[in-house]
């Protein structure tokens, strides 16, 4: 009976998922639901961080990533079933197997270790980080220019993980708390930037739900240990494992897909600069963590520092390309 309810779901989330994504390019229809998706994505994606940390008190960092992307992988291949997408090449299908690693097994792994010792609302900002992560990645491997304003950006993200680092356990050593977050930001970054070509090919779901089988596959070794911990852990803790597969998962990428059709990539992105400081007033206020004022400040020198990076330090560089190369014309994101 559980069983047949959860078909249920996951088949209506499912079809909710595909409905979003066939009318997200439809800019006729009325604002109030690609609102009402940029806010369920930025709540739910905020919220994972003090749902993280609630839940590592009772299941280990591996086990609830395991069970994590065996909850969302139920919903890819219902959506698979469903949407039956045309089969991708197999160089294609290789790549999302690595994104899947990365971006899957890497973020989840190093973050819910991380966790451990460093607050919701600390990693929440830690993980902003990984936007710098991109542009190193577009300046080094894709020749972009990284300009004056590009570099004060990044300065003053060093300065703020440097701060909030400083304020965890362990502070910046090696395999604590800290850079195991950064180094999911850094598989973050790594994925979504393998993930862009992808998308445009295949679509973003079709990709994202890929992702998270192979993920899901990867990490199934520890999922018996994951039900046998989930079976002594209380109701809150096995409803907040619950939400992480289903909510900022499943529901939050079929929101952001949604989003992204109806406002643009510019404007939905500026949009995420809400999450850190969301995450840190919810982790208050349901884990209980009053964040220290060098948390905050350094939080603030990271969101000042990405959002230079991704506004002035990217429109100079394209005044400078379009100067550089007559005829040329910039391209915004």
């Amino acid at each position: 009976m559980i069983h047949f309810h959860t078909s249920c779901l996951c088949g209506g989330l499912c079809q909710g998922m595909a409905l979003f994504y066939s009318v997200a390019m439809n800019k006729s229809a009325s604002p109030l639901i690609p609102i009402l998706s940029v806010a369920t994505t930025i709540f739910v994606w905020a919220a994972a961080f003090p749902a993280i940390t609630l839940t590592l008190k009772e299941i280990d960092p591996l086990p609830l990533a395991a069970v994590r992307f065996a909850i969302a992988a139920s919903f890819a291949m219902i959506w698979l079933a469903w949407a039956r997408p045309r089969m991708m090449p197999l160089a294609d299908l290789a790549w999302c197997i690595v994104c899947g690693i990365v971006s899957g097994v890497g973020y989840s792994v190093f973050l819910n270790l991380g966790q451990e010792t460093v607050s919701a609302g600390a990693a929440s900002f830690l993980v902003k980080t990984e936007s710098l992560w991109m542009a190193a990645f577009a300046v080094f491997l894709l020749k972009e220019r990284f300009t004056g304003w590009a570099w004060a950006g990044m300065l003053a993200c060093v300065v703020g993980v440097g701060l909030i680092a400083a304020a965890q356990p362990g502070g910046i050593t090696l395999g604590t708390g800290a850079p195991l977050v950064l180094a999911a930001a850094l598989c973050s970054a790594a994925g979504f930037t393998l993930q862009r070509g992808l998308a445009l090919r295949h679509g973003a779901l079709h990709v994202a739900a890929v992702t998270f089988i192979v993920a899901a596959l990867a990490l199934s070794p520890w999922l018996p240990q994951a039900v046998t911990q989930m079976q002594a852990a209380s109701t809150a803790t096995i409803g907040w494992a619950v939400f992480l597969g289903v909510f900022p998962t499943a529901i939050g990428l079929a929101c952001w897909v949604y989003a992204l059709g109806y406002f643009g990539v510019a404007h939905s992105g500026n949009l995420l600069y809400l999450v850190a400081p969301l995450a840190m007033l919810i982790a208050w206020a349901i884990a209980g963590e009053t964040p220290a004022l060098v948390t905050v400040i350094g939080g603030l020198l990271i969101l000042s520092g990405v959002i230079v990076v991704n506004s002035l330090g990217r429109k100079q560089a394209a005044r400078i390309d379009s100067t550089n190369k007559k005829g040329s014309v910039p391209v915004e994101g």
